[in-house]
């Protein structure tokens, strides 16, 4: 169900590409860069989260630092395409920590997940102990990544 959309103004999109880049400001420095007094900045920010254009605020870390140097891509065929199995495999990968993001696509095949773990031992064991395992499951493709080349998950924010 699509939620009805606020119009912003220049100002809120100036915030919100801000904060996308620079997370860390305090409301200070954010009022500074998008010309207010901090007050005004604060309150257009509290009403941002409010309204839902920001969802929260988080630390980028480095995987490859936190042991996990591997990500692979697996498309995930199901072996039936009804309600009941879809919720059934999303509750599951939900509680995967290997998975950091799991994509339901249109296409040949149902989901498009992305994975961290170690190295490809812990890849290989992932693989057959926990995903080949979900209810439902019928095929995996699997894509090692060599290199990332552009990763993130920022928005573009567009002009009115």
């Amino acid at each position: 169900m699509a939620s009805e959309v606020r119009e912003l103004d220049r100002i809120d999109r100036k915030i919100l590409r801000t904060l996308q880049d620079f997370g860390r400001l305090s409301n200070v420095d954010l009022a500074k860069m998008v010309n207010l007094s901090p007050t005004p900045c604060l309150e257009r920010v509290r009403r941002l989260e409010r309204d839902g254009f920001i969802k929260g605020y988080k630390a980028i870390l480095e995987p490859a630092k936190l042991g996990q140097a591997l990500t692979v891509f697996v498309q995930m065929t199901l072996d039936r395409t009804t309600p009941d199995v879809f919720d059934l495999f999303r509750d599951k990968v939900r509680e995967l920590p290997e998975v950091v993001e799991c994509h339901m696509v249109a296409g040949g095949f149902d989901y498009l997940l992305k994975i961290r773990v170690r190295d490809m031992t812990a890849f290989r064991h992932f693989l057959g102990e926990q995903l080949t395992s979900l209810t439902g499951v019928l095929t995996t493709h699997s894509y090692v990544v060599m290199e990332g080349v552009k990763e993130g998950d920022s928005v573009t924010i567009l002009e009115s």
